[in-house]
């Protein structure tokens, strides 16, 4: 029989776990403070414990460190009323099994009992499986409240204890080189961030960068210069758009996730990486391998760990927060005293697609800060949204096919935004790269691929 031990001062929570657990078979026991439950534990190890993160008398980290000292094998799920980012990555870096919010659904609770005790079942199998918990430490700007965004922290969480190769996914202005410095952040903070945009250089340029060079190997090569994997040291090569990257380049970049080591463009001499790598794209990587698009072998090697950014229309809870914190930003860069937006505005936003994710969200606040005279933002100062029937009305015109009961390729779709974001905003080239998500060499292929003129610089 499975012993569960429920630390919580909330004796009503005590008392109604106490009677499901027994119920559904297992041996439990419950203290209303984390000293008693420590206690319990030393004298009569549980192999699952729930755990309250506010506790009377001291904090529940630190209950989940004793716990973690006492037995590496203790499996400890962490409850709270609180719904942040950071605590729920400190808690899964610290060594926690799961976490789950308060009010505590049954479901969900019953699962993580099941997955723990599994899991405690294959670790007496297999010693020495588990990492010893690492130090704690302070979490990136990253806003979510959703189940997928806290599955998103969780990882986080875990992979910040080792160097392993993360790839992340997700649409472009969803946040991806953010949560990549997340990770860093909490993994080598006092080494180098080192961000490369593979679209953004040229092939023979990029090899240099990432590889460095020996003076004379190529025409104006005229010194020694030290590509990004060295110049990183222990710290985090981050490669943005990594499907951009050719076919040749990737076989290099294979060899040197392989064999962790390199040579400089034009030189002999072995070159050893310290460097963890960590790469993102908003394409699907494993459809393009089996194309022949993107090397199989270089997509598994860089697989290892993968985190799938949502995008914002699918998390649209999470739009009310993330403009409370980007107005927070923006009125510290901009020395503005924006409060908020109308429940007008608000209603508009919580019903657009946002096509560019996080990032357009971004870029139409810090347009309207800039120009708004008051101090709550309304529709009159986002005219690029309009009104909300304006709003929908063009997002369906995009999507409407000529045939009815026609579906339109995501070509076909592509390329009536793309010509619609040029058509309704007076900008240049680059400013329309910042609002399509994309890079300046992204968008002249895509120019060239739709036919697409544009003459404005």
């Amino acid at each position: 029989m499975a012993s569960i031990l429920v630390i919580d001062d909330d004796s009503s929570i005590g008392e109604t776990l106490e009677l499901y657990l027994t119920e559904e078979g297992y041996q439990v026991q419950v203290a209303q403070t984390g000293t008693d439950g420590l206690n319990m534990y030393v004298q009569n190890p549980a192999d699952v414990v729930i755990l309250d993160i506010r506790l009377p008398d001291v904090d529940g980290f630190a209950v989940l460190e004793d716990l973690k000292q006492e037995s590496e094998n203790v499996k400890v799920i962490m409850i709270t009323a609180f719904h942040d980012m950071e605590t729920t990555i400190n808690a899964m870096k610290g060594g926690a099994f799961d976490y789950i919010h308060k009010p505590i659904n049954v479901d969900e609770l019953d699962m993580a009992i099941k997955k723990a005790l599994k899991s405690l079942e294959m670790e007496k199998k297999i010693e020495g499986l588990l990492t010893e918990p690492s130090r704690s430490f302070r979490v990136g700007d990253i806003i979510g409240t959703g189940n997928e965004m806290r599955e998103i922290f969780k990882t986080v969480g875990i992979v910040s204890q080792s160097r392993t190769t993360v790839l992340i996914q997700g649409e472009s202005g969803t946040g991806k080189e953010l949560i990549a410095k997340v990770i860093h952040h909490n993994t080598s903070p006092d080494e180098p961030f080192i961000a490369v945009n593979c679209s953004a250089i040229v092939e023979t340029l990029l090899e240099s960068e990432l590889f460095g060079h020996e003076k004379g190997s190529f025409t104006g090569a005229i010194a020694r210069k030290l590509g990004k994997f060295e110049l990183a040291r222990y710290g985090t090569v981050f490669l943005d758009e990594i499907s951009e990257m050719s076919l040749n380049l990737q076989a290099k970049l294979l060899r040197v996730l392989q064999e962790m080591e390199f040579e400089r463009v034009g030189g002999k001499d072995k070159v050893k990486v310290g460097a963890r790598v960590m790469a993102a794209t908003n394409k699907d990587l494993k459809a393009m391998a089996k194309e022949g698009k993107f090397r199989d072998d270089l997509f598994y090697r860089l697989n290892i760990v993968a985190i799938n950014i949502p995008p914002l229309r699918s998390r649209r809870q999470d739009i009310p927060h993330l403009i409370d914190y980007l107005l927070a930003k923006i009125n510290l860069d901009l020395h503005k005293k924006v409060i908020g937006v109308s429940d007008e505005m608000m209603e508009i936003f919580m019903k657009y697609n946002w096509p560019g994710n996080v990032r357009e969200l971004e870029n139409l606040l810090v347009r309207a800060c800039v120009v708004a005279k008051g101090q709550v933002l309304g529709k009159n100062d986002f005219p690029e949204l309009g009104t909300e029937e304006k709003t929908a009305g063009s997002m369906a015109e995009m999507f409407q096919a000529a045939e009815p009961g026609k579906l339109l390729t995501l070509d076909e779709v592509e390329e009536r935004y793309i010509r619609k974001v040029i058509r309704e905003n007076d900008k240049n080239k680059g400013e329309i790269c910042e609002v399509l998500g994309i890079s300046r060499p992204t968008f002249e292929r895509k120019l060239e691929k739709y036919g697409i003129t544009f003459e404005r610089e």
